[in-house]
C-alpha cells in the first residue's frame, strides 16, 4: 500500500492544475452567466490528452488508469466544476465504445472523440425511468440492416450539441436483459432535441431531451450484442461515479482553499476569523472529511481499474461519500464567507450550484446506498 503518486501522476496532475488555472478559471463565471459551452477550451483540454483519458492509445486515447483520471478530474474541477463534469461524461461515453465496441467502431468513432472534434453524450435516463433505469422504454426494432428507434431520453448533457449519442434502448423483453447499446449520430433523420433545460447549475454544458421518432440507425452502430446494454451502462457508471466524485472533491477543495485565505484576512470583533476556535474546527472537519473521501475514491478507482470483486460497491461508496462531503464543505465555505459568499462576485455560490447535482446524477446517493446494502446483505 503506497500512497505516494508516481512521477508521471504528479506530472499530469500539475498539467491539469495549470490548465484549470489558466484556461478554465478565468472564464468560468462568464461561461456560467452566459450558459456558454466552451468548445475551444474543451478542445485545448483534449490536446493535452483529456478527451480520451482511459481510451486505448491506438485510436488517440491516453490509455491512463482510473486512478489517474480521478487525479485529473479533481484538478480540472477547481477551474470550472461544470465543464470538468462534462469532460467526465464525454470520457465515459468514449470508454464504453472503446471497451465494448468492435475494431471498426473504435476506429470510426474514437479518434474524433479523443480530440474532441466530436463531442459525446450518454443517454440512459428517460422521462419515466430515472433511478429505475432497467424500466426504460425507448424501443429499437431491427429492420434489415438498421434499427428503428422511438422514444426519448431526458436530462442529457450535451443534448443538441454532441455529435455522438451512446444510447441504451430496448430491443427485447422488459427488464435489464432486454436492453442494448447503440450509437446514434448527429444528423440522423428522426433524431431531434427538446428545448435547453434551465438549470440551477452546470450552465457551461447544454442539457436537453433527446428524442427519436422512427429514427433509423445502422445496425453496425450496435455496441456489443443485443442484450448487453444494461451491463455496458452499469460498467460505464462505475467509472462515471468515480469521476463525478473527484469533481466534487475538486470543487470543495477550491472553496476550502479560498475560505482559508479569506479567514486569515477578514476581521470581526477585532480578531481575524482564523483566530476563532469554533471556525477553526469547521476548517479542520472539512479538511478531514475531504481527505477521507479522496482516499476512498482513489481506493475505488484502483478496484474499478483492476476489475476487483466488490468494485461496483466501492465505486458507489466513494461516489456517495465524495458528493455528500463535497457539497457540505462547499456549503460550509459559503457560510464562512457570510453575505459575500452569496454574491456572484465570489465563485463559491457558483460551485455550490454546480456540485449540488452530483448527489443526483450517475445514480442518486439513495441508489448508492441501495447498491452498497444489496452487495452486503443480498436482495
Amino acid at each position: 500500500m503506497d500512497f505516494e503518486l508516481t512521477e508521471e501522476q504528479r506530472a499530469f496532475r500539475e498539467m491539469a492544475r495549470n490548465f484549470a488555472r489558466d484556461e478554465m478559471a478565468p472564464h468560468a463565471r462568464e461561461w456560467d452567466e452566459r450558459s456558454t459551452f466552451p468548445v475551444d477550451a474543451l478542445r485545448k483540454a483534449a490536446a493535452l490528452g483529456f478527451g480520451g483519458i482511459y481510451v486505448r492509445d491506438d485510436v488517440g486515447g491516453s490509455a491512463l488508469a482510473r486512478l489517474d483520471a480521478a487525479i485529473i478530474f479533481e484538478e480540472l474541477a477547481q477551474g470550472c466544476t461544470s465543464t470538468a463534469a462534462y469532460i467526465s461524461i464525454h470520457n465515459m461515453a468514449a470508454w464504453m465504445i472503446d471497451a465494448f465496441g468492435g475494431e471498426e467502431q473504435r476506429k470510426r468513432f474514437l479518434p474524433k472523440l479523443c480530440t474532441m472534434e466530436h463531442f459525446a453524450s450518454y443517454c440512459l435516463t428517460e422521462p419515466d425511468s430515472g433511478s429505475d433505469a432497467a424500466s426504460l422504454k425507448t424501443r429499437a426494432v431491427r429492420d434489415g440492416d438498421s434499427y428503428v428507434l422511438n422514444g426519448a431520453k431526458a436530462f442529457i448533457s450535451g443534448g443538441g450539441v454532441s455529435d455522438i449519442y451512446v444510447c441504451m434502448v430496448r430491443t427485447g423483453d422488459s427488464g435489464p436483459r432486454g436492453i442494448s447499446c447503440i450509437v446514434v449520430e448527429k444528423g440522423t433523420p428522426g433524431l431531434s432535441y427538446g428545448a435547453q433545460e434551465q438549470k440551477l447549475g452546470w450552465k457551461s454544458q447544454p442539457t436537453a431531451m433527446v428524442m427519436f421518432e422512427n429514427c433509423r440507425v445502422p445496425a453496425a452502430n450496435l455496441i456489443g450484442k443485443e442484450g448487453d446494454g444494461f451491463r455496458i451502462a452499469m460498467a460505464g457508471l462505475d467509472g462515471g461515479r468515480l469521476n463525478i466524485g473527484a469533481c466534487s472533491i475538486g470543487g470543495a477543495q477550491f472553496c476550502l482553499d479560498r475560505t482559508i485565505e479569506y479567514m486569515r484576512e477578514r476581521k470581526q470583533f477585532g480578531s481575524r476569523l482564523a483566530d476563532f476556535q469554533a471556525l477553526r474546527f469547521k476548517i479542520a472537519d472539512y479538511a478531514t472529511e475531504l481527505e477521507a473521501a479522496r482516499l476512498l475514491l482513489w481506493r475505488a478507482a484502483v478496484a474499478v481499474g483492476a476489475k476487483e470483486p466488490g468494485a461496483t460497491r466501492l465505486a458507489a461508496m466513494a461516489k456517495r461519500l465524495a458528493t455528500d462531503v463535497g457539497f457540505e464543505a462547499v456549503n460550509g465555505a459559503l457560510q464562512l464567507h457570510g453575505g459575500y459568499g452569496y454574491l456572484r462576485d465570489h465563485p463559491i455560490e457558483r460551485v455550490l450550484r454546480d456540485v449540488r447535482v452530483h448527489q443526483i446524477l450517475e445514480g442518486t446517493n439513495e441508489i448508492m446506498r441501495v447498491i452498497v446494502s444489496r452487495d452486503m446483505l443480498g436482495n
